[in-house]
Protein backbone atom coordinates (compact mmCIF):
# COMPACT_ATOMS: atom_id res chain seq x y z
CA UNK A 1 0.00 0.00 0.00
CA UNK A 2 2.51 2.14 0.70
CA UNK A 3 4.60 1.70 -2.44
CA UNK A 4 1.62 2.49 -4.51
CA UNK A 5 0.72 6.05 -2.58
CA UNK A 6 4.41 6.92 -3.44
CA UNK A 7 4.33 5.76 -6.66
CA UNK A 8 1.21 7.20 -7.68
CA UNK A 9 2.31 10.93 -5.55
CA UNK A 10 5.25 10.65 -8.05
CA UNK A 11 3.00 10.18 -11.14
CA UNK A 12 0.49 12.22 -10.74
CA UNK A 13 1.44 15.17 -8.50
CA UNK A 14 5.22 15.66 -9.81
CA UNK A 15 6.52 15.82 -6.08
CA UNK A 16 10.02 14.65 -7.90
CA UNK A 17 11.42 17.50 -10.10
CA UNK A 18 12.25 16.39 -13.73
CA UNK A 19 15.93 16.75 -14.36
CA UNK A 20 15.71 19.55 -16.56
CA UNK A 21 13.65 21.21 -14.26
CA UNK A 22 16.28 20.88 -11.45
CA UNK A 23 19.43 21.94 -13.89
CA UNK A 24 16.86 25.47 -14.25
CA UNK A 25 16.73 25.96 -10.13
CA UNK A 26 20.23 25.19 -10.16
CA UNK A 27 20.85 27.95 -12.52
CA UNK A 28 18.44 30.71 -11.13
CA UNK A 29 19.87 30.08 -7.82
CA UNK A 30 23.49 30.40 -9.04
CA UNK A 31 22.58 33.79 -10.98
CA UNK A 32 20.11 35.09 -7.78
CA UNK A 33 22.47 37.51 -5.82
CA UNK A 34 23.35 38.99 -9.18
CA UNK A 35 19.67 39.81 -10.17
CA UNK A 36 18.97 40.90 -6.85
CA UNK A 37 21.94 43.52 -6.56
CA UNK A 38 20.57 44.66 -10.06
CA UNK A 39 17.28 45.25 -9.05
CA UNK A 40 18.13 47.16 -5.70
CA UNK A 41 20.69 49.05 -7.95
CA UNK A 42 17.82 50.10 -10.71
CA UNK A 43 15.61 50.97 -8.35
CA UNK A 44 17.22 53.41 -6.23
CA UNK A 45 18.47 55.01 -9.89
CA UNK A 46 15.34 55.27 -10.94
CA UNK A 47 13.73 56.48 -7.66
CA UNK A 48 16.77 59.45 -7.61
CA UNK A 49 15.45 60.48 -11.22
CA UNK A 50 11.37 60.10 -10.40
CA UNK A 51 11.96 62.75 -7.04
CA UNK A 52 13.52 65.33 -9.51
CA UNK A 53 11.00 65.04 -12.45
CA UNK A 54 8.14 68.16 -12.42
CA UNK A 55 5.31 65.51 -13.30
CA UNK A 56 5.95 63.30 -9.83
CA UNK A 57 4.17 64.34 -6.43
CA UNK A 58 6.09 62.09 -4.26
CA UNK A 59 8.31 59.05 -4.26
CA UNK A 60 8.38 56.48 -1.80
CA UNK A 61 11.80 53.92 -1.47
CA UNK A 62 13.74 53.58 1.73
CA UNK A 63 16.91 54.10 -0.16
CA UNK A 64 16.35 57.48 -1.11
CA UNK A 65 17.89 60.39 1.32
CA UNK A 66 14.80 62.16 2.36
CA UNK A 67 12.83 58.79 3.30
CA UNK A 68 11.66 59.05 6.51
CA UNK A 69 12.52 55.04 6.86
CA UNK A 70 16.10 55.76 5.41
CA UNK A 71 17.60 55.08 9.02
CA UNK A 72 15.81 51.97 9.37
CA UNK A 73 16.65 50.32 6.01
CA UNK A 74 20.21 51.15 6.54
CA UNK A 75 20.07 49.43 9.71
CA UNK A 76 18.01 46.55 7.94
CA UNK A 77 19.15 45.93 4.34
CA UNK A 78 21.84 44.34 3.99
CA UNK A 79 24.82 45.92 2.23
CA UNK A 80 22.67 48.98 1.70
CA UNK A 81 20.70 47.10 -1.17
CA UNK A 82 17.21 48.52 -0.32
CA UNK A 83 14.96 46.08 -2.75
CA UNK A 84 13.60 46.33 -6.09
CA UNK A 85 10.11 47.85 -5.07
CA UNK A 86 9.20 51.54 -5.29
CA UNK A 87 6.42 53.53 -5.54
CA UNK A 88 5.19 57.43 -6.46
CA UNK A 89 2.58 59.51 -6.88
CA UNK A 90 2.17 61.19 -10.82
CA UNK A 91 0.83 64.64 -10.88
CA UNK A 92 -2.94 63.98 -12.25
CA UNK A 93 -4.30 61.76 -10.00
CA UNK A 94 -5.92 58.60 -11.30
CA UNK A 95 -6.42 59.63 -14.90
CA UNK A 96 -2.61 60.63 -14.78
CA UNK A 97 -2.17 57.29 -13.49
CA UNK A 98 -4.11 55.28 -16.00
CA UNK A 99 -2.69 57.58 -18.72
CA UNK A 100 1.18 56.39 -17.58
CA UNK A 101 0.51 52.73 -17.25
CA UNK A 102 -0.72 52.66 -21.11
CA UNK A 103 1.91 54.80 -22.73
CA UNK A 104 4.89 52.41 -21.14
CA UNK A 105 6.33 50.61 -23.80
CA UNK A 106 9.38 49.12 -22.15
CA UNK A 107 7.52 47.60 -18.77
CA UNK A 108 4.55 45.72 -18.22
CA UNK A 109 1.36 46.13 -17.07
CA UNK A 110 1.16 43.48 -14.47
CA UNK A 111 0.74 42.85 -11.01
CA UNK A 112 3.67 40.56 -10.10
CA UNK A 113 6.73 41.02 -8.39
CA UNK A 114 10.61 40.12 -8.27
CA UNK A 115 10.63 39.82 -12.67
CA UNK A 116 13.65 40.32 -14.62
CA UNK A 117 11.66 43.17 -16.20
CA UNK A 118 10.30 46.27 -15.14
CA UNK A 119 6.69 45.58 -13.86
CA UNK A 120 4.15 48.58 -13.53
CA UNK A 121 0.38 49.08 -11.94
CA UNK A 122 -2.03 51.60 -10.99
CA UNK A 123 -3.38 49.92 -8.00
CA UNK A 124 -6.54 52.06 -8.07
CA UNK A 125 -7.55 51.50 -11.09
CA UNK A 126 -7.15 47.39 -11.26
CA UNK A 127 -6.18 45.37 -8.03
CA UNK A 128 -8.12 48.13 -5.60
CA UNK A 129 -10.69 48.97 -7.74
CA UNK A 130 -13.53 47.66 -6.37
CA UNK A 131 -13.26 49.29 -2.94
CA UNK A 132 -14.70 52.54 -2.09
CA UNK A 133 -12.70 55.49 -1.71
CA UNK A 134 -12.16 55.08 2.19
CA UNK A 135 -11.39 51.64 1.61
CA UNK A 136 -8.77 52.06 -0.89
CA UNK A 137 -7.02 55.19 1.72
CA UNK A 138 -6.80 52.94 4.37
CA UNK A 139 -4.88 50.44 2.57
CA UNK A 140 -2.82 53.09 1.52
CA UNK A 141 -3.90 53.01 -2.50
CA UNK A 142 -4.16 56.87 -3.67
CA UNK A 143 -5.55 57.99 -6.97
CA UNK A 144 -2.07 59.03 -8.13
CA UNK A 145 -0.67 55.67 -7.15
CA UNK A 146 1.71 53.44 -9.41
CA UNK A 147 3.39 50.58 -7.91
CA UNK A 148 6.61 49.79 -9.52
CA UNK A 149 8.84 46.23 -9.77
CA UNK A 150 12.18 47.52 -11.14
CA UNK A 151 13.77 44.84 -13.77
CA UNK A 152 16.86 43.90 -14.54
CA UNK A 153 17.31 45.79 -17.82
CA UNK A 154 19.43 48.65 -18.82
CA UNK A 155 18.57 51.49 -16.56
CA UNK A 156 18.58 53.94 -19.31
CA UNK A 157 16.12 52.31 -20.96
CA UNK A 158 14.01 52.27 -17.56
CA UNK A 159 14.36 55.21 -17.40
CA UNK A 160 13.59 56.44 -20.85
CA UNK A 161 10.50 54.41 -20.74
CA UNK A 162 9.20 56.31 -17.83
CA UNK A 163 10.61 59.44 -19.41
CA UNK A 164 8.59 58.84 -22.41
CA UNK A 165 5.27 57.81 -20.45
CA UNK A 166 5.15 60.34 -18.48
CA UNK A 167 5.19 63.02 -21.39
CA UNK A 168 1.45 61.70 -21.50
CA UNK A 169 0.06 62.47 -18.28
Amino acid sequence: FIIRCRVENLRDIGACQNPFGSFLLLQGLETLSLRGERHCQNALHLAEHLQKHPKVLWVNYPGLSTSPLRSDARKYFHRQLFGGMLNFGVRGGFDAGKKFINSVKLSSHLANVGDAKTLVIHPASTTHSQLSDEEQLSAGVTKDLIRVSVGLENIKDIVADFEQALQHC
